[in-house]
């Protein structure tokens, strides 16, 4: 006896979606099968949703987006909303990142407009430019422009229906350029499909919209992922049937298993649609992090460098230390970070049994004041860097990373901070130094400890005497 066949998840994992009543997206399933192709039961219930209209025949969701493992068919939602879209004469842009994937698009929609029996030259005009492709159906003046996207392009132009292929790479540049691009519109429609973003994908308006879609912090909008909250591990099955809806249609368990690798992580965020929560764009990432990680203290030689930031809110005071290990690197640990209002004691009471060779100071809001009461304590003076040395600073901090001459103990707090992190403009020369890409994370935890390595590298050893006869 044959074993029933069995078919990934229908339903979205998580989802938001506004309430509704109406839906025009039998419409446009009955126009699909035209083509002679039929619908898969997700692509059904993704439909609905996203092709849900008020009262006033407006959409419920102006905006609406999804995500979705790799190679489960994501775009066919959209190709079946285009060919309604094109038999409603309305004017639709349909974005890429690649011309390979905007082109292959167009190439698709061509051929399920010639298999519903329309003929190119008498019922619709293809224009075949890559990058610039367009299809136009005569009888009802329906458009569709396929583009790859750029931050300039789509400017000047007006569409009912704007598709964000290949979101996980839609940047904030280009969102400027193609928001406003349905605003004249009556009743516009923007959709954004992808997958979980990865450490090399560019865009950050993909994630940022489904962060405001789960804390509810958007209006007019939708929003529906396939996912596992958690990572699993690669031979997991039951993972693999629960985010890949189209598992038992064109997907099955032989063409995952040919595809697997030794990479977990990707394995999650592209087969599985695991979104992780450390963020994938730092300026430094968690494996150049990791890398610099010691198991064990190291072996210290030399003298003890201490820096001290200031956070630039006002908020927070942070101290860290460096030293030298046997091995020639620089280990790098944080003290504390502690609010202002606590005072500078437990920062001199640190200072005065630490034995420090240098202590930096950085940060208008505390750095005179802590000068001050070292001075009052007898403590060496310390060490208050110009502009040009807190650039220097940052560019050594970034140099170690690379170049692998520092260590840690990952520390939760030093990592979370340093994993989570951009780089900012600092004067008119190209300098940079270094932001939080999170409003809870103060980036003067790293920054303390990036100038006590600063501080530490430039140490000259003390030459021997040397006696002559």
């Amino acid at each position: 006896m044959t074993a029933e066949k069995r078919f990934g998840n229908q339903n979205p994992t998580q989802s938001v979606i506004l309430p509704y009543s109406k839906s025009l997206s039998q419409e446009a399933i009955d126009l699909y099968h035209k083509s002679k192709h039929d619908c898969y039961d997700w692509q059904v219930n993704m439909l609905e949703p996203i092709m849900a209209v008020d009262e006033d025949g407006l959409w419920v969701h102006q905006k609406f987006g999804y995500s979705i493992p790799r190679r489960n068919g994501k775009t066919e939602v959209v190709y079946i909303l285009e060919l309604w879209a094109l038999e409603r004469g309305l004017s639709t842009l349909h974005t890429a990142h690649r011309i390979s994937t905007s082109h292959s698009s167009f190439e698709k929609l061509k051929k399920y407009l010639e298999d519903s029996g329309y003929k190119e030259g008498d019922d619709f005009n293809s224009i075949k430019a890559k990058g610039q492709e367009r299809l136009e159906l005569y009888k009802t003046g329906g458009v569709i422009q396929f583009r790859t996207r750029t931050s300039s392009g789509g400017l000047g132009e007006g569409f009912d229906l704007l598709v964000i292929d290949e979101a996980q790479e839609y940047t904030t540049e280009q969102e400027s350029a193609l928001k406003y691009t349905v605003t004249d519109s009556q009743n516009p429609m923007t959709i954004m499909c992808g997958t979980p973003p990865t450490p090399v994908s560019s865009g950050t308006v993909f994630t940022s919209y489904r962060q405001k879609m789960l804390f509810g912090q958007a209006k007019y909008s939708g929003w529906a992922e396939w996912s596992v909250e958690d990572e699993h591990g690669i031979h997991d099955i039951e993972a693999w049937y629960h985010s890949n809806p189209s598992m038992g249609y064109h997907l099955n368990e032989r063409k995952i298993e040919a595809e697997l690798g030794e990479d977990k992580l990707d394995h999650n965020v592209q087969r599985l649609g695991y979104w992780p929560k450390y963020n994938q764009k730092s300026a430094i990432s968690e494996k150049e992090w990791g890398d610099l990680k010691v198991n064990a203290l190291p072996t210290l030689k030399g003298q003890l460098f201490v820096g001290i930031k200031y956070g630039n809110d006002g908020a927070n005071v942070a101290m860290s230390i460096a030293v030298k290990t046997l091995s020639g690197k620089i280990f790098v640990e944080t003290i504390d970070c502690q609010s202002i209002r606590n005072g500078n004691q437990w920062i001199i009471n640190f200072l005065k049994t630490s034995g420090a060779e240098h202590v930096v100071i950085d940060g208008q809001s505390g750095q005179s004041i802590l000068a001050s009461e070292m001075k009052d304590f007898k403590l060496k003076a310390p060490i208050l860097p110009t502009v040009r040395e807190i650039v220097t600073a940052n560019s050594l901090w970034e140099q170690g990373i690379y170049q692998q001459t520092l260590c840690h103990a990952d520390q939760p707090s030093l990592s979370k901070v340093v994993t989570n992190c951009d780089k900012r403009n600092i004067g008119t020369s190209g300098g940079f130094g270094y932001k939080s890409l999170f409003d809870d994370m103060d980036i003067s935890l790293m920054d303390s400890a990036l100038l006590a390595h600063w501080a530490c590298s430039n140490v000259k050893p003390k030459k021997k005497q040397q006696v002559r006869y």
